[in-house]
């Protein structure tokens, strides 16, 4: 392949008219340091390592925001890296809505770069195609189109003869169906990446070659600087976009050197034909340079780790072509043709893959100023431009201008990076690419690294995992007799063979009691030697936390635009002392929230005690019954109300901590057991509850019963977005409780002014559990034919035995498209459709009255308990 060879510093190319030139006349593969015309500043606002698409990005959109004092380094040249080795399709199919904006943008801000900088980027319009070759495989695509449809991006789901017309090379005999995306495109990644640090550096950013990172300097937990080989940099923000060698990954490129004459050459049209994805091949075809280029993603990946060693820049790696074979003949398969054209080159270089598929953004938990954008799974063209510009946001703003929670680090814990654990997950991840992906899909790598004291016992008796934060969950619980291979294997957008399984779980936490391990949520013990815990936390959290002791506040930690950082229950256990317990996926992210907000103080202590408590829920109107025979203690509502909590003997232990709360809605208790004692308590519980019809249940009934109970879960319906106000849980936010807390203002402006989107309950009325395909999450909601919002959770309520979804719906003007305030009047008044891969199902929609249901309300002296028994 031929690049052009990038001279030492951008910004005094950018300065000399003739740079252009002279980079085309100095074509070299050398990795020999050159002169350094510009000495590094000695400090800098921000210093960016890397300059590969991503880092460049992050350059230019944080000049666009007027940070000017920024500097840009490289290890080796401008996109020598896996930019390079990019394939330069800008595809916008995503599954996930924050990668698919991420795409969207970029593929936008590329088609005008060439004009804003001069610089050619190879950018063509040309569309993409994705191909099925399943009915599972199409089912995806249309669920994906849908999402594109309502965002304004043309989409059309084509048949096989349409493809056929639009790419008259491809072989469609075993296609049934596929994704066009007219809108899609082509580019040279390797220039666009120097387009952005061209116009980067004309809004004064300083970009350096061969000048390697090798410290960042870190003190009282800030970054303070880096360390090269070329001096030190003092600075404010370190961001990481180096990347990381990760797993092999395998393009070859070929040009039409030898032609048959039934081929006659490559067609004219072929030129500016649509890229083609073919994820059941496993493999991509575009246009190159008058030729072709295509490549895939093996099953079988070979592992690279560089153990230590400094590559300036990524090579080409010795060709393999017995492993590339089985894409070579998925490509001669779907494109027979080219059997008469000759193979170029076969290019064979490291790509970095994350253990769940989705770039990494974000600040770090520990060092602050310390940020990441890296991780890209071979999509970082698609994602460099949108990535780039939300990372910005996020460090002059403070917050990015859309969720990124699926993609913030946080979403990790330092348990998920060891290198044995990364080794195993990326050679299954690079695969995934590629493979189906239906709900509820789980990794085989990587598993069993965070376990209940109850893992063993839980297993033998059929339960069936999932994996999340790296701990192990129960999904549900197969019957002896089922065949446990089926259920393992069925994967699919219907019904699934679960569901009778599930649902006898539900009825018996309805009609008896159930048990589920709750092990895994995030659990800290906030104190202090005064009144700091409480005057600290009455400022971090929206509801009022002064309550009598042994009491349990649902409450929310907000940013300041009032949106949810965290959703949880705190339970005062002394007049000093909080337990505070938080979704499973928030340990890092709340931890570093609160650390960051805390103050140095050292009477005021926090402590992740997670792993020290195993949790039991036991839901159910019995479970009353257990408990009061277990504990020899009354258990009635009037000696332990809803929303209380106390520490209690059960069996021979001590010290257990019963809270009146279930998460779900319905009656029962949540048991925090010191896991010295777990396998006695849950024997106990068991045996104890056995004439009760006790059995035990996993989390796909939990979030089945929640849902019907419209409680929100954080991370799926609740988000850094979304505030109490905009979901029902005015509740949970005590403006008036005395003192000023984090999201007040915003709030008190919501409750003024009204709310633009509301959380809202859809239950489907025309839909065949049996036959129809199901929803899951992301689906499009439709009010009167127009789009209003998605989906953010679904579940089958085997109560009201109909499918009920949960989303937020907005209002806009029908005529200028300004946002309007969502009134009650707004949603009852509206018939209502729920998109499902293309089809239009029926909807009832119902608001919650969380005021009238949920409201209690506490005071020093006295107090008063509604009848409120779950959190979600």
């Amino acid at each position: 392949m031929m690049f052009l060879r990038l001279l030492s510093d951008v910004r005094w190319r950018a300065a000399n008219p003739r740079w252009r030139r002279m980079t085309c006349s100095r074509r070299s593969t050398s990795s020999t340091a050159e002169p350094h015309p510009i000495s590094l500043p000695a400090q800098a606002q921000v210093v960016i390592c890397g300059g590969g698409i991503v880092g460049t990005s992050v350059a230019y959109h944080l000049s666009k925001l007027g940070w000017k004092d920024i500097v840009l380094l490289e290890q080796g040249r401008l996109a020598a890296g896996t930019t390079r080795f990019c394939a330069g399709i800008v595809s916008t199919a995503r599954p996930v809505s924050i990668e698919l904006k991420m795409a969207d943008y970029s593929n936008k801000l590329y088609q005008q770069l060439e004009q804003e900088t001069g610089i050619k980027t190879g950018t063509r319009s040309t569309g993409s195609i994705s191909l099925a070759q399943t009915q599972d495989r199409l089912i995806s695509l249309k669920r994906i189109a849908s999402s594109l449809n309502v965002m304004g991006i043309p989409c059309e789901i084509i048949t096989p003869k349409q493809v056929a017309q639009l790419h008259p090379l491809i072989n469609i005999h075993d296609l049934v169906g596929a994704m066009y995306v007219p809108g899609d495109a082509l580019v040279s990644s390797a220039d666009v990446s120097l387009a952005l640090a061209t116009a980067a550096s004309r809004n004064g950013v300083q970009i350096h070659e061969r000048t390697s990172v090798s410290h960042v300097l870190v003190q009282k937990g800030r970054v303070t600087g880096v360390e090269t080989d070329r001096g030190q940099i003092s600075c404010q923000y370190f961001v990481n976009c180096a990347g990381q060698v990760g797993l092999l990954n395998f393009f070859f490129l070929f040009f039409p050197l030898v032609f048959t004459p039934s081929l006659n050459s490559l067609p004219t049209s072929f030129l500016s034909s649509a890229a083609i994805v073919d994820p059941d091949g496993r493999i991509y075809i575009r246009s190159w340079q008058g030729g072709i280029l295509s490549g895939g993603f093996e099953k079988n990946p070979k592992p690279l780790f560089t153990e230590g060693r400094n590559q300036l820049e990524i090579q080409n790696l010795q060709e393999d072509w017995d492993h590339f074979e089985p894409l070579l003949s998925a490509l001669l398969r779907r494109m027979p043709g080219l059997e008469a054209l000759q193979i170029m080159q076969l290019v064979n270089c490291p790509e970095t893959f994350t253990p769940d598929m989705r770039c990494i953004m974000g600040e770090s938990p520990t060092v602050q100023g310390y940020f990441v954008l890296a991780g890209m799974n071979s999509a970082g063209i698609s994602y460099g431009g949108g990535a780039g510009k939300y990372l910005a946001e996020w460090m002059v703003n403070g917050y990015p201008s859309e969720n990124v929670w699926p993609l913030d680090l946080k979403r990790f814990g330092t348990l998920q990076s060891s290198r044995t654990f990364l080794r195993h997950r990326v050679m299954e991840v690079m695969p995934l690419i590629c493979d189906l992906k239906v709900p509820r899909w789980d990794f085989q790598t990587g598993r069993q690294l965070r376990t209940s004291p109850l893992y063993d016992r839980l297993d033998a008796q059929g339960a069936r995992w999932m994996e999340k934060h790296g701990f192990e969950r129960v999904k549900y619980f197969v019957p002896p007799g089922k065949d446990l291979l089926d259920l393992d294997q069925s994967k699919t957008f219907y019904k699934p063979d679960w569901f009778d399984i599930v649902g006898s779980e539900v009825k018996c936490c309805k009609e008896a009691v159930c048990v589920i391990d709750m092990s895994s949520f995030t659990k800290f013990e906030i104190s202090s030697t005064g009144d700091q815990a409480l005057e600290s936390l009455q400022y971090l959290f929206s509801n009022d936390l002064d309550v009598p002791v042994g009491h349990v506040v649902h409450t929310g930690m907000l940013n300041e635009k009032g949106g949810y950082e965290n959703d949880c229950s705190i339970a005062r256990l002394n007049k000093r002392s909080f337990f505070m317990i938080s979704p499973t996926d928030q340990q890092v992210h709340c931890w570093a929230w609160l650390k960051n907000r805390l103050p140095s103080n050292s009477s005021l202590t926090m402590e992740d005690v997670t792993w020290k408590y195993t949790a039991l829920n036991l839901i159910g109107p019995r479970a009353v019954d257990v408990l009061s025979e277990l504990s020899y203690a009354p258990i009635t509502p009037e000696h332990f109300p809803s929303l209380f909590c106390k520490e209690m003997s059960v069996g021979y232990a001590n010290g257990i901590r019963v809270m009146s709360i279930t998460h779900t809605g319905e009656p029962g208790f949540m048991l925090y057991i010191p896991i010295e004692y777990a396998l006695h308590v849950y024997n106990e519980v068991m045996n104890m509850g056995q004439k009760y019809g006790i059995r035990n249940a996993g989390y796909y009934a939990l979030r089945s019963l929640r849902i019907e109970k419209f409680f929100a879960f954080w991370g799926q319906d609740l988000d850094a977005f979304t505030t109490p106000m905009e979901c029902g849980r005015e509740f949970q936010v005590k403006l008036e409780k005395g003192m000023e807390f984090i999201g007040q203002e915003a709030l008190l402006e919501q409750k003024q002014n009204g709310v633009y989107k509301r959380f809202t309950m859809f239950i489907l009325e025309d839909h065949d559990t049996d036959m129809d395909l199901w929803p899951w999450w992301g689906e499009p909601i439709f009010r009167n034919g127009r789009y209003v919002g998605k989906t953010t959770s679904s579940a089958y309520s085997y109560t009201v035995e109909r499918h009920v979804c949960l989303g937020f719906v907005q209002h806009f003007d029908e005529k200028t498209g300004e946002e309007l305030v969502v009134t009650t009047d707004f949603i009852n008044q509206g018939e209502y459709e729920i998109d499902i891969a293309g089809q239009r199902f029926q909807a009832k929609a119902k608001l919650y009255p969380f005021s009238s249901l949920f409201t209690h309300r506490r005071r020093k002296d006295e107090m008063e308990l509604s009848d409120l028994t779950g959190k979600r």
